[in-house]
């Protein structure tokens, strides 16, 4: 804490002083700047304003604990607020209520904490919603108010049970101890809501006009959750001429390599901004500035820049474990004189803290209108696009939550899913196995085709297409169907994946008890292996896992050059060892929800093969007895060949 009666003075450097270190006339702060890191820049007091540091205090808004067991009367969160910067230094679920969420110890379970105070790399601290640099346009200055204890007004409760923060910082002139800017924060939290509204007015107190503008942080300091596999993200959300609302987004890993402003920017072509987020797996903090009475969007945010934090001061900044944060810059404005009209503008913002949970922005108008449900990331695949994924995904997550209502298991509820969705495909899984059994069958006669034609290639191909036909087989069928199922099954993975609904929710209570984190049936002291990375557990699923692989490949018909060709038959089992080998390695840390979706439907697989093998054995036994084999001109009917008569009348 520091004493009021020790005064900081925070300078501005005047616009001779600017001329002289930039080295050029007309800099001007009104266009679009990067947030200096080393804001407070020394010059002489008459050049310029300061402002009086108050003493540094934290005041709590809403409560960790309501003690309550009302969903609805407790808050959501508990603010942890900072009067350095005016600024967000933590947010806490609640944990006393249906709503809460807890960090995933599995020994001692606390409520979550989603925003954390970062660092950046020269060691300053970055806190959410803190004012950054405030600007001058006119006089080319600026002066640092991150570093500034703003004066506390203190809390007030209102009658919904609302509570309210205020914080207050004044300018003055440097020279003569004027006022000349007055600053207001106010911070509003909700019983029963994940929204805050942050207020921020600027009000000129001088006889001069006075052309400002400021940086804000939004939030930041989200971290990976907990042992969950994760990537967090800085998201823009834009809405385009025709209603249309899309965002863009920038990952941890692209931030940490950003060389370049327009690698951190937030921007849509065509695109009016909405909304500006930091997410994680399951979470997301979204900072939405109001529209100015009359516009339909908001139009004084001028910049979006997403950034890389460390949890660490400063030694270990960066990494792929860092936080994230983004920053935006408000357009220039000019302010009356005091005591006229127009002497002050008020910024409102609201900030949604909370899940990424479908349901929960379908129910809002305020969050559909803003397609918060863009916050929501599907597992992103190059063979299926997310105009088929993302709806298919939307698709399978209400059906799940349906089913919860019959079945209250999450594990059960994805284990049956699994069952319907293959006894839906199976007709498909068949047809396809069908014909792969019978190119392989083929591959002999295939292998002579290619011996005979070599030279002439447009013969050989018709040569093959001909004996496919004659014996009802297509090398199309037997990969279509692989296609049609893939977005299904891609969906299914992802809705899985990004169900928040997971998160927490046991299957076994003696096993798998958060289908969102590794299934672990004992834990040791954590050991690192090589390209592993940390091993703190034993998990049985992919154990399972590599079971079920092992089996489904062995029953897998053989590929048609691995029937003729024992170099393709040697390298097919190569690669069968490798698939069931890798698949497990691979996914021994993803979430057990996953992990079970893939056991059980491989387990399943194991069994359709099975059923479709036994088939086409007893197709090739109905033929040794002399049932006429399925074409395609039979219509996929067998019948037994006529005898031929003696004679003929």
């Amino acid at each position: 804490m520091q004493n009021a009666k020790n005064k900081n003075r925070f300078t501005l450097i005047g616009a001779i002083t600017a001329v002289v270190i930039f080295g050029f006339v007309g800099f001007s702060l009104a266009e679009p700047n990067i947030p200096q890191q080393n804001a407070k820049l020394e010059a002489e007091t008459a050049a310029g304003f300061e402002a009086d540091d108050a003493e540094c205090k934290i005041i709590i808004l809403g409560a960790a604990d309501p003690k309550t067991e009302d969903p609805d009367a407790g808050f959501r969160f508990q603010l942890e607020l900072n009067s350095r910067g005016a600024s967000i230094a933590r947010a806490i679920f609640s944990n006393g209520n249906n709503k809460g969420f807890n960090d995933g110890n599995h020994k001692n379970p606390q409520p979550l904490t989603l925003l954390l105070p970062a660092y950046r790399p020269d060691g300053s601290e970055a806190l959410s919603m803190a004012n950054e640099e405030f600007i001058f346009v006119q006089q080319q200055l600026q002066l640092s108010l991150e570093r500034l204890c703003w004066k506390t007004i203190g809390i007030e409760s209102g009658k919904d049970g609302s509570q309210t923060a205020h914080f207050e910082a004044i300018i003055k002139d440097g020279a003569t101890g004027e006022p000349v800017i007055k600053l207001s924060k106010i911070y509003k939290v909700y019983v029963g809501s994940y929204l805050v509204d942050c207020d921020i007015t600027v009000e000129n107190l001088s006889a001069l006009q006075q052309k400002i503008r400021f940086n804000l942080a939004g939030p930041s300091g989200i971290c990976q959750d907990n042992a969950r596999t994760d990537v967090r993200k800085v998201a823009g959300g834009f809405k385009n001429l025709n209603g249309q609302i899309g965002s863009i987004r920038r990952d941890v890993g692209k931030l940490i390599k950003a060389k370049t402003i327009e690698d951190r920017r937030l921007v849509m072509p065509g695109g009016n901004f909405l909304w500006a987020a930091v997410t994680n797996k399951y979470f997301a903090a979204v900072l939405v500035p109001a529209a100015d009475k009359g516009k339909d969007f908001c139009d004084w945010v001028t910049d979006r820049l997403g950034w890389a934090y460390s949890p660490y001061k400063p030694e270990n900044a960066g990494g792929e474990d860092g936080f994230i944060g983004v920053d935006v810059n408000t357009a220039a404005v000019t302010l009356a004189l005091a005591g006229q009209e127009n002497n002050s503008k008020t910024y409102a913002f609201k900030l949604y803290i909370g899940p990424k949970d479908k349901s929960l922005f379908d129910e809002s108008e305020f969050y559909r209108n803003l397609g918060f449900v863009q916050t929501i990331d599907f597992m992103p695949c190059f063979c299926c696009p997310a105009a088929i994924t993302n709806p298919l995904a939307f698709g399978i997550l209400a059906i799940m939550k349906w089913m919860y209502i019959f079945i209250p298991n999450y594990g059960v509820v994805i284990i049956i899913l699994v069952l319907l969705i293959r006894l839906v495909l199976h007709p498909i899984t068949r047809k396809s196995q069908v014909s792969m059994s019978k190119m392989s069958k083929l591959a002999p006669q295939v292998e002579e085709i290619k011996k005979k034609y070599a030279d002439n290639r447009a013969e050989m191909n018709k040569q093959m297409m001909s004996l496919y036909r004659e014996h009802g087989a297509t090398p199309i069928m037997s990969m279509l169907p692989m296609f049609v199922q893939m977005p299904i099954w891609i969906a299914l993975y992802s809705a899985i994946d990004a169900s928040i609904e997971l998160r927490g929710a046991a299957f076994l209570p003696f096993w798998i008890t958060d289908l969102s984190a590794p299934d672990a049936i004992f834990r040791f002291t954590a050991i690192y292996l090589p390209l592993f990375g940390k091993l703190d557990s034993v998990n049985l699923l992919p154990i399972l896992m590599g079971v079920a692989f092992y089996l489904q490949q062995k029953l897998m018909p053989a590929q048609p050059a691995a029937s003729t060709n024992s170099q393709a038959a040697q390298q097919q089992k190569i690669m069968m060892a490798m698939m069931t080998l890798m698949f497990p390695l691979m996914l021994y840390k993803a979430p057990s929800g996953l992990n079970l979706y893939i056991m059980a439907s491989t387990f399943a697989g194991v069994v359709e093969q099975y059923v479709i093998k036994k088939h086409i054995k007893e197709k090739e036994q109905q033929q040794s007895q002399g049932l006429v084999a399925v074409t395609s001109k039979t219509g996929g009917k067998v019948k037994k060949k006529k005898p031929k008569p003696f004679y003929k009348f």
